[in-house]
């Protein structure tokens, strides 16, 4: 058998026959989203449009994250809508309506973040004690970095900032662990269940998008179980 090798950004026929390979079962767009897993459109650069490209004069990937967007390609769609990305420098960007649309067979996926879900498959495939998860939920919580990236394209304030800031979900009476920041900032550490609890209270988060960023990252497997607990007691 061929052993097939990843490109640095996969298309989908790349990325489900690898991961196909990887895994011993059949894989599509569909359950690559299903997955958490984020694609990618290159855009080129596009003067009417500056402000996305910085100084990026010949383009970049942009990623499509919004659920209604992802949703759409999930669902079958013909070609690829996207009403939100972010710019060249990482910030959310609305775009102007209707969006913009370019042809499915210009879906890219990161090398880095299928490997890393096929870590995760065979991780959650093994056994894993119960009481040992307790203990971690208990001990510890994520940093800034982990926070930033399971949680912060998903709202539309500056979550940087608000990390930074520690008021209302964010600090000691929300989700930061408390006394974690004692000496200093950079030791902060939050709840994440608590953390995206408070996304979908006060920020409208969806709680589909909460979801797949506890299956897409590994940092959040320790919450997992008090994730699912917690949403059952909501009946979310």
């Amino acid at each position: 058998m061929t052993i097939i090798e990843l490109p640095f950004r996969a298309t989908t026929e790349q990325s489900c026959a690898w991961l196909e390979q990887q895994t011993g079962t059949p894989w599509t767009l569909a359950r690559l989203l299903e997955n958490g897993l984020t694609p990618y459109v290159w855009l080129d650069y596009d003067a009417n449009h500056a402000d996305l490209f910085g100084d990026a004069n010949g383009g970049y990937a942009a990623p499509i994250f919004l659920e209604a967007d992802t949703a759409r390609l999930a669902a079958g769609s013909e070609d690829v809508l996207i009403t939100v990305t972010k710019d060249v420098y990482r910030i959310v960007a609305q775009l102007p309506a209707p969006g913009f649309r370019r042809a499915l067979h210009e879906l890219r996926f990161l090398k880095k973040e299928l490997e890393r879900l096929v870590v995760k498959l065979k991780r959650d495939a093994e056994p894993k004690p119960a009481i040992v998860e307790s203990a971690l939920e208990a001990r510890v919580g994520i940093s800034k970095d982990e926070a930033m990236a399971a949680f912060s394209a998903m709202l539309r304030i500056d979550m940087s900032r608000a990390l930074d800031d520690a008021g209302g979900i964010f600090g000691d009476e929300g989700a930061r662990i408390k006394g974690s920041a004692r000496k200093s900032k950079k030791q902060a550490m939050w709840n994440p269940v608590t953390l995206a609890l408070g996304m979908n209270d006060v920020y409208r988060v969806p709680i589909s998008q909460l979801k797949r960023a506890f299956q897409a990252h590994d940092f959040l497997y320790p919450w997992l179980g008090q994730w699912n607990a917690s949403l059952a007691l909501l009946g979310k």
